[in-house]
């Protein structure tokens, strides 16, 4: 399955790139999944329901299906947190897998800048960002040590057509894709 990650801070516009990339990418043809890495505790139940109650009484997962939909949900119970290969395994292949967050991850990224923000940029520690987005003019401090190309954030089509350029297989299993 051939990958590639959106990374950035917080706030920087991931999942609104996101969020329109994905009918420009199915809009060609292509079958996409997503993964997203949350930075806090986060729950896609509710409580009180039934599943939600399997949950508190102990059960390590849940899998709630319908006809329109499944879910599984894995309690961690104190282990540590899995890898983005290990949550992979757990997908059907699709034909690109875009992946949210997992910065720190290598795999081929396009990183999602607002400079505004005052962050430190992740493209000058991080040699798998292959390009870098942004809404606002590039900082002058920038200019001669940015050495991948850069694309207005709102250029949805070409970000699209960089992405499938370079997406590459996600080694799954010992180093095989």
């Amino acid at each position: 399955m051939r990958a590639f990650a959106l990374a950035g801070w917080s706030g920087s516009g991931k999942t609104v790139l996101m969020t329109r990339l994905l009918p420009e990418l199915t809009g060609r043809g292509i079958t996409v999944s997503t993964v997203k890495h949350a930075h806090h505790d986060f729950d896609v139940d509710q409580p009180g329901k039934d599943s939600w109650r399997h949950r508190q009484g102990g059960a390590t997962e849940v899998l709630v299906a319908s006809d329109r939909r499944w879910a599984l949900m894995h309690e961690l119970r104190g282990q540590p947190e899995p890898g983005l290969v290990e949550l992979v395994q757990h997908m059907s292949p699709v034909d690109l897998l875009l992946v949210e967050g997992f910065k720190r991850h290598p795999m081929p990224k396009l990183e999602i800048c607002r400079p505004s923000l005052g962050k430190a940029p992740l493209w000058a520690e991080d040699g798998s960002i292959l390009a870098v987005a942004l809404d606002e003019p590039l900082p002058e401090d920038w200019r001669n040590r940015l050495r991948v190309p850069i694309f207005d954030l709102n250029a949805v089509p070409t970000i699209a057509d960089f992405i499938l350029a370079n997406a590459a297989p996600l080694a799954l299993k010992d180093g095989a894709p």
